[in-house]
């Protein structure tokens, strides 16, 4: 080999003998099993090395993958949630618009309420007085909301906005001692009005005659008096009714429709155009 490619050799025969021997290399490799053999054997002795080359990348690749996945199913489960929470304010006023529909008479109505302005917003923090019902949440005068607007959530009705700033808002939930809804029940269109007793997951329907038709399981929707919360949304269930005589009004109770020990996202509900006209 030495004298093969020594000085004294010349080129052309250098390129000569070197072409040949590629060309049967390149035979052997395609006729014989001799080349396959060499070439398994080299991939396998590369093999760990090729291996141990792209650990880094393999692993970088996998981190990247593994928080852009997070990421992405955290946007997508925000998105969602968001959609439902939207989406539920719409279902929660089906069957009221239904029974509207077939008295003839919520045409307008149900187009008001469909130009309403929604607004999610996020808890930020639970007022810490135990006699107290409310939550802070992260939308304020610069988003546009204003005291006494509504809130929902996927449930049905919350409460509403109150002590509004500028990038945070309370909101007083329904349930607060000082908080009062004026509802009617679903079944019959009798109107009436539930407070607050301060207990989370119950309400008193006040002064109810005992003459009332209220049963145990009727449902309670918000009745739109007094221009606050909007008509048709759920407010409540009753599960608790004592007619004693005895006493000047029955002891009516309901439970919330909103699950109010473990809301997260709520919807602000706008005024609707119509009510704006009929403010002007």
């Amino acid at each position: 080999m030495n004298l093969l490619f020594g000085r004294t050799v010349s080129l052309q025969l250098r390129l000569t003998v070197a072409v040949m021997l590629s060309i049967i290399l390149i035979v052997g490799d395609r006729f014989t099993q001799g080349g396959t053999l060499i070439r398994t054997s080299l991939h396998t002795l590369v093999s760990p090395l090729l291996y141990l080359a792209s650990m880094p990348y393999e692993a970088f690749n996998s981190g990247a993958k593994s928080l852009q996945t997070r990421e992405q199913l955290s946007e997508e489960n925000s998105a969602l949630r968001r959609k439902q929470l939207l989406q539920s304010e719409k279902l929660q006023q089906f069957e009221f618009l239904q029974k509207e529909n077939q008295k003839l008479r919520a045409l307008l109505g149900a187009s008001a309420r469909e130009k309403s302005t929604r607004l999610v917003v996020q808890i930020l923090s639970v007022h810490s007085n135990p006699y107290s019902h409310q939550v802070v949440v992260n939308r304020g005068t610069i988003d546009g909301v204003t005291e006494s607007q509504p809130v929902i959530d996927e449930m049905g009705l919350v409460g509403q906005l109150t002590q509004v700033g500028t990038t945070t808002s309370r909101v007083l939930l329904m349930t607060d001692i000082t908080h009062a809804t004026p509802v009617r029940i679903l079944r019959n269109d009798v109107r009436t009005v539930v407070e607050g007793i301060g207990k989370i997951n119950k309400l008193k329907l006040s002064h109810v005659p005992h003459s009332l038709d209220v049963r145990i399981g009727d449902v309670l929707v918000t009745s739109g008096l007094g221009g606050t919360f909007p008509e048709g949304y759920p407010v409540a269930v009753v599960t608790e009714l004592n007619r004693d005589e005895g006493l000047p009004f029955a002891q009516v109770y309901a439970e919330p429709i909103a699950q109010l020990d473990r809301i997260r996202l709520l919807l602000i509900l706008g005024r609707t155009s119509q009510e704006s006209l009929d403010h002007d």
